[in-house]
């Protein structure tokens, strides 16, 4: 046995929690902290179950990530230990066992659920914003049980309760999936919450996404259904048996509370003279509904819950008497109120917004959400926080607060989908760390629940070329596995059955009765799979979305036509160009049919990719396609010497980073684009399509320095503009905010949008210098471009292996590059000045003299011409 290596971690499948999963053989992940010299080889598992039986099997991890379960299946409920060594490759040596990690399983048969949807009996409007519904259970329990678990979902959102204690930490369970196919329940462990004796369990129930308004057309509600109900069973066991307490069974019983109502969009109202009490109060027998359990699923993804909270930076009482509040920090969240003394039946208005114009909340951003909670007080010393809606925010109003601001505490809490950080960066540029953070704080503010793309307007919808082009940046900077592979799921199930992808996942009618095939949004059935194993190495990934993305090409084939160029039907084509009208960002430089046939091309090419790499047939078909479409796109879209008819910088960068064109013609279409980015002042000129691939374009092709001059402008339209302006996540127009401080006139814009922050991928890859070249970053490539000024950097990504790192830095004429490959995985090192090589695990140091590329910014004012 080595004293020197060991296991620092283990988990299960790409479950963010092992409590509740959905599967009964889940493969098994862990890292391995080891000397340089020792080479891990297979590995062992053992076993522990409820018995205290001991099982221990060989695990074959030399070609895999994660190892397939070596024991019998998992039945529903069942719970073991489960700890793993690591053998060296010459199977002398093995490490000391790890921690356990304890597996249960949820309920993985329909026939586990005994519950059915419990409901208020009172008649409601549909259509209407109805006022939310408590539902109880009394129960009697003998002492002496061993465990217990309650397993909880909802048509609606919930917060379950055992003897006035919450159930749990997160909020709006379920979260919102494809409803009508796929429910999530939840596990919780709630042994420590009963008594033996009388017990209550109670559930607030509000609309969330199952029956409240939805998107931004009016008055769209009950597009899942119109009831309200809560789906739970709540099982108690003892050594010899089990008493299971489920919804649809006789004794639930129905109320109202003191939630008025509750809106995604609009906010809360809550009276807290009404009272709250579970064991008192009127109820009236519920009514029972039904839910086919096929349906419920264990989700991978963790649920949303707090990740930060956040003191006023400022506090200011307005003409009008109301405070307002400077947090500081735009975030998905909500205000939690304190107060010593309140005055019964006063009235406090809360109000949200990103940003402020004229010295006042700008609320004309948010359209037609009221993102405003009201609070009735009750009198006496009272906490409150609203419990079924959700803001995007920094700046907040309190009206109608009779006594001094000082007397009312006020926080904001910020909530997201709870993700492992994975990644950090940093550098000697401070507005360039500000912009990473503000990419950082978007990603968080719009994963709640699924990933979308703003977090405080009547929209907040799954929108699919957001992610696809984002994926690479939040799966370096978060786990986003279980997340993603979810939001995956709802994809495969709301794909139409001609192959067509939705445009944003979840699907709602809100332009269109069906979605039209877009290219660039369609396309993220191919490649958010190929992204995902690129950052896991999970081959399954690939495996279990091939078909969707298979089906996906198969239908822009079709749409095609026989000439293979895709310039017919809706697009929205190179999105939110900077030279897009502000009341009509369809209308980009960038021709529609260049870009639709570009995206063919290249999603075409990466399926092909996943397809050699999981053996499929259609692999080689696959291959034929995205050539004969690469030479159709240059036939119509290339002109002499291989340069794009279509003469801007997001044209070039596709044909550079897609392989578009002759690889002859590579510099010319290259010193294009720099000519292009120059002669606009190192201005950006790209939409959701070409942003990502600009820097790319320019550093891989020769042009370095026009890169770091375009990333780090700060004129307008450039990332850095915004973070001049005080912005704290990333807009979603260049230009949201103008220099003179008023709001975009467009009647679409946001300050929270991740999209045009996808470039942080590249400030991980190029700046920092860290990136995968094997999946699952099994082969890592350390190559650090520096420029721009930058003199320092530092980049860490805990990978399936542990933590990769890289640091460099500038003095005295030299670079000094320390960096460590995790143990199982090798690094290649691409310096200047260094001959390219291999190196295995361990810490590594190179100095060389500073690359000639390392240059202070260029000059970046209107004199810079073509």
């Amino acid at each position: 046995m080595s004293s020197a290596a060991r296991i620092v971690s283990v988990s299960v499948e790409h479950h963010a929690e092992s409590l509740g999963i959905g599967t009964s053989k889940p493969r098994l992940a862990w890292t391995l902290d080891a000397p340089s010299d020792w080479k891990p080889g297979n590995a062992e598992a053992q076993l522990e179950d409820e018995t205290g039986a001991v099982t221990v099997a060989p695990l074959d991890a030399r070609d895999e990530v994660l190892a397939s379960w070596p024991f019998r299946p998992l039945a529903s409920r069942e719970r073991v230990a489960v700890r793993i060594r690591a053998v060296n490759d010459a199977g002398t040596e093995r490490t000391p066992w790890s921690a356990p990690l304890f597996v249960e399983a949820g309920l993985l048969d329909p026939a586990d659920w005994q519950a059915r949807p419990v409901s208020a009996p009172w008649p409601e409007t549909p259509g209407t914003e109805r006022r939310p519904s408590r539902m109880r259970r009394r129960f009697d329990l003998d002492g002496g049980f061993r465990s217990a678990r309650l397993y909880i979902s909802a048509h609606g959102v919930v917060d379950g309760f055992l003897n006035d204690e919450r159930v749990g930490d997160d909020t709006l369970v379920p979260g919102w999936t494809s409803y009508r196919h796929r429910l999530a329940y939840r596990t919780y462990d709630v042994t420590d919450l009963l008594v033996g004796g009388e017990n209550v369990f109670g559930a607030h129930l509000a609309d969330g996404w199952y029956r409240g308004r939805l998107g931004y057309v009016e008055n769209l509600r009950d597009y899942y259904g119109d009831d309200l109900a809560l789906i739970a069973q709540l099982e108690i066991r003892y050594d010899d048996r089990t008493i299971v307490i489920a919804t649809g069974e006789p004794g639930w019983e129905a109320t109202t509370g003191p939630i008025l109502s509750s809106s995604l969009y609009d906010g809360e109202t809550y009276d807290a003279r009404v009272g709250d009490d579970w064991r008192g109060g009127e109820w009236v027998p519920a009514v029972v509904g039904d839910r086919d359990p096929a349906t419920l699923f264990a989700p991978r993804s963790a649920p949303v819950r707090r990740h930060a909270e956040l003191a006023p930076r400022t506090t200011t009482v307005q003409a009008d008497g109301s405070i307002l509040y400077d947090f500081g920090q735009n975030i998905s969240g909500r205000l939690r109120l304190s107060m010593a003394r309140t005055r019964r039946g006063e009235e406090l208005v809360l109000r949200h917004a990103e940003v402020l114009e004229n010295g006042d909340l700008a609320l004309r951003p948010l359209r037609s959400a009221a993102a405003t909670d009201r609070y009735v007080q009750g009198g006496g010393e009272e906490h409150w926080e609203p419990r079924f809606t959700m803001h995007g925010f920094r700046y907040a109003t309190v009206t109608g607060w009779g006594g001094a601001p000082a007397e009312l505490d006020v926080c904001a809490i910020a909530y997201t989908t709870q993700m492992r950080p994975s990644g950090s960066f940093e550098t000697d540029n401070p507005l360039l760390n500000r912009f990473h953070e503000n990419v950082r704080w978007g990603l968080l503010g719009n994963m709640v629940s699924l990933p979308t793309d703003c977090p405080q307007r009547d929209e907040r919808l799954g929108w699919t070329a957001d992610f696809q082009v984002f994926a690479p940046a939040a799966s370096f900077l978060y786990d986003i596995s279980g997340f993603a592979l979810d939001w995956l799921d709802d994809l495969a199930a709301e794909q139409s059955p001609d192959g067509t992808v939705p445009i944003y996942v979840p699907w709602l009618p809100l332009d269109y009765d069906t979605s039209p095939p877009v290219a660039a949004w369609g396309d993220a059935a191919v490649l958010v799979p190929d992204t995902l194993h690129e950052r896991y190495g999970d081959p399954e990934i690939l495996r279990r979305h091939f078909e969707i993305g298979e089906r996906w090409i198969e239908r822009v084939r079709e749409l095609a036509g026989d000439d293979l160029v895709w310039d017919e039907g809706f697009q929205f084509g190179d999105w939110l160009d900077p030279l897009a009208p502000p009341d009509d960002p369809f209308r980009a430089v960038t021709s529609t049919g260049f870009v639709a046939t570009g995206c063919f091309a290249h999603a075409a090419e990466r399926l092909a990719r996943i397809g050699r790499v999981i053996g499929a047939t259609s692999a080689d078909r696959m291959q034929r396609l995205a050539d004969d479409v690469r030479q159709a796109f240059a036939d119509r879209y290339l002109g002499d010497g291989g340069l794009p008819r279509d003469d801007t910088q997001t044209a070039c960068a596709m044909v550079l980073q897609w392989n578009l064109g002759a690889s002859e013609h590579r510099p010319r279409v290259a010193e294009r684009l720099a000519q292009l980015v120059r002669a606009n002042y190192f201005r950006i000129g790209t939409g959701f399509v070409g942003t990502p691939l600009v820097l790319d374009a320019l550093a891989d092709n020769g042009h370095l320095e026009d890169a770091y001059a375009l990333l780090l402008q700060t004129e307008c339209p450039s990332w850095l503009y915004a973070v001049t302006m005080g912005a704290t996540t990333v807009w979603e127009r260049w230009d949201s905010m103008l220099p003179d401080g008023s709001i975009n006139p467009g009647s679409m814009t946001s300050f929270n949008h991740y999209a045009l922050g996808a470039i942080a991928d590249w400030l991980h890859r190029r700046v920092g210098g860290l990136e995968p070249v094997a999946a699952g970053f099994r082969r890592i490539r350390f190559a650090p471009r520096p420029g721009g000024g930058i003199t320092s950097a530092w980049t860490r990504h805990e990978t399936p292996f542990g933590s990769a790192s890289i640091e460099w830095r500038i003095g005295d004429g030299c670079l000094d590059v320390q960096l460590v490959v995790p143990t199982g995985a090798t690094g290649w090192i691409d310096i200047e000045g260094i001959v390219p090589h291999e190196v295995p695990a361990g810490h590594h140091r190179f100095t060389t003299d500073a690359p000639l590329s390392y240059v202070a910014p260029m000059t970046l004012g209107r004199s810079v011409r073509a």
